[in-house]
């Protein structure tokens, strides 16, 4: 954890400090794990001479820093009786800490594991996804949510953010480990990720500790060759099947995967196999499936028991941003989530740029168990939202025909709170202190009162429309100025000084405030 490897998976800073260039010499070779470096191994306290150990049991533990917790597991496709396990100590990567007896064959093993990245790591089984992937973005948590073991795709031209929302998802995410894939893209991201995530915290029981100790890069940049392009997704995916055998919850983030694409276009273009559609490969929609399909939320193999996920999120750069391209037309028939980001919206400055009418989650259904147990009055306050949200589309275009003044006064204030919900709630500013990061019960606080104070504006207005003195739009913008202000300075309460506690207790506040003031308003 903490490295930076390059897409074959060799240790981009041990070659720096060995050959003090800039540049990767040619035929260079060093091995991924460090062969110097001491790590203290506990064998598990079950494990004795005589046992018997089959594929995916765990024998050893390494604590390698504060946040994980290494465990030495057997490769899948070794078993036998114990003949030999090393005692507690410090060990190198080439040690042997266990001997094992099969059929009458001695076999030897450290604790390193090889593997071949483009075979699928078994497990025991897969289960079905039901714990939501919370990112921290109040658009993507409220209305397109994903879950740890889901497959998610974003799509968008150039300068729309994919960096950005890839990036605070490796730093907010509710992960336990982080493997992020530079693919083709430009350098200076992975040096900004090398730069800004040392300096990034998050608290563990009370300490705080660095969001590089959970992380490990993976940086094929558009400068470097081509065919360890194509193998650095294959190397980031099997780096995320190992954690997720030891029974964490992994995401991977691949930036990005057209790059990939390309790179398979050029190995097949001098391979001179038969291209298809814009030149990429046959074979282009079935690669991208058997990557996509590795995610998933798994039973692992071997003892004990346990389990673990793996999250996939791709970018994809359309050219142009065009998403009838081939790439991005297989990825969206093979992912459940599609965050469509927006060029129009980027250039509105409104970040993330997602697309609140052309993006979709097909995990909606997997999370209402989750909702139901933990946030029971969300899944119809996200409906609500979506509802607003279209209406305001379909009244667009009436608007710009007639002017807002023709409108009925019930549309108006339709238009209003999906101008609210639009600018103060889906809009986030991720270089802010109090917005970088929206934990999901302010997601929910803020979405409950702008959809509590539209119910009460409707029925203020519909149960008033035959008296003589009627409430309209107007008026309540007039009486409500200070509430409509509060409502738009919700998203300044910052969760790291002021506390779930305090946070919970402001919004009922407001709440209480608004019901007061269409009381008063009514009578």
């Amino acid at each position: 954890m903490g490295a930076i490897f390059d897409g074959i998976q060799r240790p981009l800073s041990d070659i720096s400090s060995q050959t003090q260039s800039i540049y990767i010499p040619r035929g260079i070779n060093v091995s991924a794990l460090s062969r110097d470096i001491k790590w203290d191994f506990t064998p598990c306290k079950n494990l004795r001479v005589g046992s018997h150990i089959t594929g995916g049991d765990i024998y050893g533990i390494v604590n390698e820093n504060s946040l994980i917790r290494h465990k030495i597991m057997l490769p899948p496709r070794n078993r036998g009786t114990v003949t030999y396990i090393a005692p507690p100590g410090n060990y190198d990567t080439s040690d042997v800490v266990l001997e094992l007896e099969f059929e009458g064959i001695k076999e030897k093993f450290s604790m390193v594991q090889i593997w071949p990245v483009r075979q699928v790591r078994p497990v025991t089984e897969k289960l079905p996804a039901n714990h939501p992937l919370l990112t921290g973005q109040r658009v993507l948590d409220a209305l397109f949510p994903c879950v740890q073991g889901g497959t998610t795709a974003i799509p968008g031209a150039f300068g729309c953010g994919k960096t950005v929302i890839s990036q605070s998802l490796s730093k907010y995410s509710n992960s336990d480990v982080i493997i992020y894939v530079g693919c083709g893209e430009r350098g200076n991201e992975m040096s900004e990720v090398l730069r800004d995530f040392p300096e990034l915290t998050m608290e563990v029981d009370g300490k705080v500790e660095s969001i590089m100790k959970r992380t490990a890069l993976v940086a094929n940049t558009s400068n470097m060759p081509v065919a360890a392009r194509e193998a650095s997704i294959y190397t980031g995916i099997t780096l995320s099947e190992y954690f997720r055998d030891m029974g964490y919850n992994v995401s991977m983030m691949a930036d990005s995967t057209s790059r990939w694409a390309e790179a398979l276009r050029e190995i097949s273009g001098r391979l001179a196999e038969m291209p298809a559609d814009s030149g990429y490969p046959a074979y282009l929609g079935a690669r991208l499936a058997s990557f996509y399909e590795r995610a998933g939320r798994v039973k692992c193999l071997g003892n004990p028991e346990r389990e673990g996920s793996v999250s996939i999120v791709g970018a994809v750069s359309p050219p142009g941003g065009d998403f009838s391209d081939p790439v991005t037309s297989a990825t969206l028939g093979i992912v459940q989530v599609f965050w469509g980001l927006d060029k129009k919206l980027a250039q509105r400055k409104h970040f993330p740029s997602v697309n609140w009418l052309i993006s979709y989650s097909k995990y909606m259904r997997a999370l209402d168990e989750y909702y139901d147990k933990h946030f029971t009055e969300f899944v119809p306050l996200r409906t609500k939202a979506k509802e607003i949200l279209q209406e305001e589309e379909d009244l667009a275009e009436i608007v710009q025909l007639v002017g807002k003044a023709s409108l009925a006064e019930t549309d108006k204030i339709t238009l209003e709170v999906a101008k609210l919900i639009k600018d103060d709630f889906l809009q986030q500013n991720g270089y802010t202190p109090y917005d970088r990061f929206c934990p999901f019960y302010k997601t929910v606080g803020m979405l409950s009162n702008m959809i509590a104070f539209y119910d009460m504006a409707r029925r203020a207005v519909e149960t008033t429309a035959q008296s003589d003195n009627k409430i309209t739009w107007a008026i309540i913008r007039e009486h409500m100025g200070e509430i409509l202000y509060k409502l738009s300075s919700m998203k300044f309460k910052d969760p790291a000084k002021d506390g779930e506690a305090k946070i919970k207790a402001d919004y009922a506040q407001l709440l209480e405030d608004m019901q007061n003031a269409f009381r008063s308003l009514e009578d």
